[in-house]
């Protein structure tokens, strides 16, 4: 981790009115989780959390570190890795695509300085539980890793308990660097806003990159953000339901025209696994010409999303499920001729 020579000055996050951001941010994190952070050593402002994401691991890691993360991913994460000359350490996943911690080679946890997660999950809209997190920072802990966890979806999530934090678990403070949004939540993705809580040492090494690099957000649209950390939950609530409504409504639609797709349980996406045999480059790729509906390839995701393809939900419900029969179509189509190349 960069070494900076005293973690509480904070006088990058002091300019220009941030502090408020940061108090409000901090603050909203006290409510949701129950613990109070220090905002001039344990938050800092972000111009976005994806600038955030690849700025940190510059700051915490050197290059020829390994970091452990998964290979199916926002892709982004990929590039920020390769820009900070990391060694990816992809962790094993299981059926509901959450890192199966006890299988990650003794090697790479040697080897790994940082963890990196999302969950809610982009692409899979896996959710996480407070187990797994607790599970993850004991490991992180025991082998002097930092856990970052980019959480953008965090008020995506379609249940009545809010999305867990890593950083709210037994020594999340020492080891967790979370990562926090206003696109998704509060619909600002153009401003580009967002805010890191977490190891006051991980903040305080992420803040001696960006101060000779950036001069924070405007003051306007921090002050955007403040309001936006104070608004009722129940506002929160309504989007989340919009999303769910549908996911439910393409979900339907494609058990009407045959096709079994998982429900998700957060985000704004379906994550669907194409028929043995059919790629899933070629495959949107002809559904688009054959039918003008677009998505995107698992490929784009990583080398753990072959076979795949994730639909953005971003459509009203009537053309979602009408673009789910054309899928569904398709994929019987592409599913035969698949078979019929075995032959």
């Amino acid at each position: 981790m960069a070494a900076v020579d005293d973690p509480s000055t904070h006088s990058y996050c002091l300019k220009s009115g941030t502090m408020q951001l940061l108090e409000a941010a901090t603050q909203w994190y006290a409510r949701r989780y129950g613990q109070q952070l220090d905002p001039r050593s344990e938050a800092l402002a972000l111009i976005g959390a994806q600038e955030g994401l690849g700025h940190a691991l510059l700051a915490v890691a050197d290059p020829g570190d390994g970091i452990l993360m998964t290979d199916v991913a926002y892709p982004s994460y990929f590039g920020a890795v390769q820009i900070a000359g990391l060694e990816p350490l992809f962790m094993p996943l299981g059926p509901d695509f959450l890192p199966r911690l006890g299988a990650i080679p003794a090697e790479h946890l040697r080897k790994a300085k940082v963890m990196l997660l999302n969950y809610p999950n982009n692409p899979t809209s896996a959710t996480a539980t407070p187990e797994f997190f607790a599970a993850a920072v004991a490991l992180c802990r025991a082998h002097g890793i930092l856990l970052v966890h980019d959480n953008p979806y965090v008020d995506l999530v379609f249940g009545e308990e809010p999305s867990p934090s890593p950083l709210c678990q037994p020594g999340g403070r020492e080891c967790v660097l979370e990562l926090f949004s206003f696109s998704k939540s509060f619909h600002l993705g153009g401003f580009r806003l967002g805010w890191a809580l977490g190891n006051s040492c991980a903040v305080a090494a992420l803040e001696a990159l960006k101060a000779p690099l950036d001069f924070n957000q405007y003051s306007g649209i921090m002050r955007m953000g403040v309001t936006c950390l104070a608004l009722p939950q129940e506002r929160l609530r309504a989007d989340a339901a919009t999303w769910r409504g549908r996911a439910e409504a393409m979900v339907a639609a494609f058990a009407r025209a045959g096709q079994e797709v998982p429900m998700p349980t957060a985000c704004m996406y379906l994550w669907i696994r194409l028929p043995e045999g059919v790629d899933d480059v070629a495959f949107a790729q002809r559904l688009v010409a054959d039918t003008g509906v677009a998505v995107s390839p698992g490929q784009g995701f990583g080398p753990g999303g072959r076979g795949y393809f994730r639909i953005a939900l971003v459509q009203p419900e009537q053309v979602l499920a009408a673009a789910a029969e054309r899928i569904a179509a398709a994929m019987r189509e592409a599913g035969a001729a698949a078979k019929a190349a075995e032959r």
